[in-house]
């Protein structure tokens, strides 16, 4: 398995000859040097309905002629409203798909649809990805506080990569992140959504420096670095 960081929260995943990429926000970032036209991948993989994390879903779906995976209030309403293929889930439940297998885990955060002008419609709830592929798993944590069920994703799945989230307001920030990364205990974690603005500015080395200090493999990854198990 090999995951390329892509900027913010977004990441793509290789294994076994399918690619995949998980909250495809491309154009906007300011961290990412890849365009929408340039991503070719077998699906497209959402955690929650806000903009930064929907981002180029629909184009990069249309484009590649591939399947949204998302919970089932955002997969209905980008399949009605902008008529792509989509395969709704929720929290807890899991689907074998040609490339792998995805389940949802649970996320604390948000998860409105944004409409523009400052307008929002119900976006379920938000989730995390467990994605394994290949016989390696993936977890993206999507957009989410600190939670205790984060030691039984630990305990019950045996985590090759994970991403966490440490920018702090809007998700859990380095000290709650570093907690959550000693209770999945990964093969290797590697930070997201931070420094794409001020208002989330963190230092990754340094967080990446704590978890080493408790034994745990981390690793700062600029955008198009990739980690492969």
């Amino acid at each position: 398995m090999k995951v390329t960081f892509l900027g913010h929260a977004c990441t793509l995943v290789e294994a076994g000859g399918k690619r995949v990429i998980i909250d495809p926000f491309l154009k906007g970032n300011p961290q990412a040097t890849v365009s929408p036209a340039e991503v070719d991948v077998d699906a497209v993989l959402i955690t929650h309905g806000h903009g930064d994390h929907v981002g180029d879903a629909v184009e990069i779906a249309k484009r590649n002629d591939c399947t949204i995976i998302a919970n089932f209030e955002i997969a209905e309403y980008l399949e009605a409203k902008h008529g792509v293929k989509a395969h709704g889930m929720h929290i807890g439940g899991a689907h074998q798909f040609e490339f792998g297998r995805v389940k949802l885990t649970q996320a604390f955060h948000g998860s409105g649809i944004e409409l523009g002008n400052g307008e929002f419609m119900y976006g379920g709830q938000p989730a995390g990805i467990l994605l394994t592929m290949d016989g390696k798993t993936f977890y993206h944590a999507g957009d989410t506080g600190l939670f205790g069920d984060m030691k039984l994703i630990g305990e019950l799945n045996a985590v090759d990569i994970a991403a966490l989230p440490i920018g702090d307001n809007y998700t859990m920030g380095p000290d709650d992140a570093l907690l959550a990364a000693r209770w999945i205990n990964a093969g290797v974690t590697f930070p997201i959504h931070y420094n794409t603005l001020p208002l989330i500015a963190q230092d990754a080395d340094a967080w990446v420096e704590r978890l080493q200090a408790h034994d745990l493999n981390g690793k700062v990854l600029k955008p198009n670095q990739s980690i492969q198990v």
